[in-house]
């Protein structure tokens, strides 16, 4: 594999993992209590994280997991079960509570206590604090974008300090299209409105269920030898189905 053929096979494999772009509703929808200028700042922080921790897991993650026993299809089930309890609050209409309420408490001030309204930068650092967990991490960055990332570290070391730069390069690459979409988030909640995005918030927290217990049914037919029908842990691969 060339250089150029492993850069932008991982760039775009990446990039349809993280799926900025359909994580943008979510996105907006926490944030919209926020400032434009602390959404942006959120984006940034969100983008450098994405890059860090990939970056972490490129060289280390492997090794992480194994250093503390745990094998990828653990992995996989915890994520899922984070998932799970995310998309809960979503479907249910917490979510959304959750990050307007906390912000107006923090952001508004409090006339009768004299406690001044939190500046641009600290209200994105708390945001980003809420958001961290689960929305970067897993929703974002989840386990099989980890995994793709650990084995793509393992094709670039073939191809020498070259290629473990050219894969660094392909992480950083997609942390900045994870920005640049973030970015829009403003328009999209304008275009939506508040009622569009309870809407779309609720529709995309069954969806994340759904996803969450599919991921744990693939994990759990793993590490069960097929325990569970394989028609069920992959539901869309034909070749399951004449098994």
């Amino acid at each position: 594999m060339t250089l150029v053929a492993f850069y932008v096979n991982f760039f775009i494999t990446l990039f349809a993992l993280i799926d900025p772009i359909g994580n943008v509703p979510i996105f907006a929808a926490a944030t919209q209590s926020q400032s434009k200028a602390s959404r942006r700042l959120l984006s940034i922080y969100i983008s450098i994280f994405t890059a860090l921790i990939l970056t972490v897991f490129f060289f280390a993650g492997l090794s992480i997991l194994k250093f503390f026993g745990i094998s990828m299809d653990a992995f996989r089930i915890a994520g899922g079960l984070i998932l799970f309890l995310m998309g809960l609050d979503m479907a249910r209409g917490d979510f959304l509570e959750t990050f307007t309420h906390a912000e107006e408490v923090k952001s508004g001030g409090d006339a009768a206590t004299g406690v001044q309204p939190l500046g641009h930068k600290e209200s994105a650092k708390n945001a980003f604090e809420k958001l961290v967990v689960p929305f970067a991490f897993p929703l974002m960055v989840g386990p099989g974008t980890i995994s793709t990332v650990v084995i793509q570290a393992a094709e670039a070391q073939k191809l020498g300090i070259i290629g473990l730069a050219t894969g660094v390069a392909a992480i950083c690459t997609t942390a900045f299209a994870v920005l640049i979409t973030l970015l829009f988030a403003n328009t999209i909640s304008r275009v939506f409105g508040r009622v569009g995005m309870v809407v779309v918030v609720r529709v995309l927290g069954l969806i994340l269920c759904a996803l969450s217990v599919q991921i744990i049914i693939s994990s759990v037919s793993e590490i069960t030898h097929n325990l569970i029908l394989p028609s069920a842990a992959h539901p869309y691969d034909t070749s399951s189905h004449h098994r």
